[in-house]
């Protein structure tokens, strides 16, 4: 009945999986999408680290630096895990019809836009495109130095691009094509002398998709019709 085919819709948000599959699948989506962009300051820390090895003194690996990051983007995806199975029960719940769970989809689109022209996008931004800048104020020695700065540079990260991954819930978590734009995107950002502008340009045109999803469900690459729902 329409109860099965709801809860059947709705399962696209975790994909009916478990949470350590959940938790497993995000680390390994991450590390795809975040390392690209990363690899520039993870980089530069390990030429810091590798010129202090060289003059004898105390230095310590670039997996730590990246075990902080990492940590940053477990704890998201645990937050992920659980906003998506709370909205999957809710869902359930409500009853919602396929056309509103993608007008659903459409606004947080459309908050994902207007957060890409904010003055904090600009703040996290500013300090992803400069490992160097990061570097000189942010310094840590020792272990515990490093896993702060991976933290630090992490939540940085975040703040670049957690609007950008929520916008992956209603395209489709798993939709190989909406990952590569996504990580394209922040790449661009992070790296090209238009960075700044890029990120306005995209936030743009999640702010007119997300408009457009709320007029046409059908524009969403998730929005599927079961049965009865066809009649919205």
């Amino acid at each position: 009945g329409m109860d099965a085919d709801m809860r059947m819709e709705m399962y696209a948000l975790t994909m009916g999986m478990k949470a350590p599959l959940f938790l497993a699948v995000w680390m390994i989506m991450m590390i795809a999408m975040m390392f690209p962009t990363a690899a520039p300051m993870i980089l530069t820390f390990h030429q810091v680290q590798a010129g202090k090895q060289g003059r004898g003194e105390t230095f310590v690996s670039s997996w730590v630096f990246v075990a902080g990051y990492m940590l940053v983007w477990g704890v998201m995806g645990v937050i992920a895990f659980a906003g998506a199975a709370g909205a999957e029960m809710l869902a359930g719940h409500v009853g919602l019809s396929a056309a509103t769970a993608a007008r659903i989809g459409g606004a947080l689109l459309m908050i994902g836009g207007a957060y890409q022209l904010s003055p904090l996008k600009d703040l996290c931004l500013a300090k992803c495109r400069t490992p160097i800048g990061f570097i000189l104020t942010s310094w840590r020695d020792g272990y515990w130095g490093a896993v702060r700065m991976g933290l630090e540079h992490g939540l940085f990260c975040l703040g670049c691009c957690w609007l950008l991954f929520l916008a992956l819930f209603p395209l489709g978590i798993m939709n190989v094509a909406a990952m590569a734009v996504v990580t394209l995107l922040i790449f661009a950002e992070k790296t090209l002398p238009s960075g700044g502008g890029i990120a306005k340009v995209s936030g743009i045109a999640l702010l007119l998709y997300g408009a457009a999803v709320l007029v046409f469900p059908q524009a969403l690459p998730t929005f599927k019709p079961v049965g009865a729902m066809t009649m919205n």
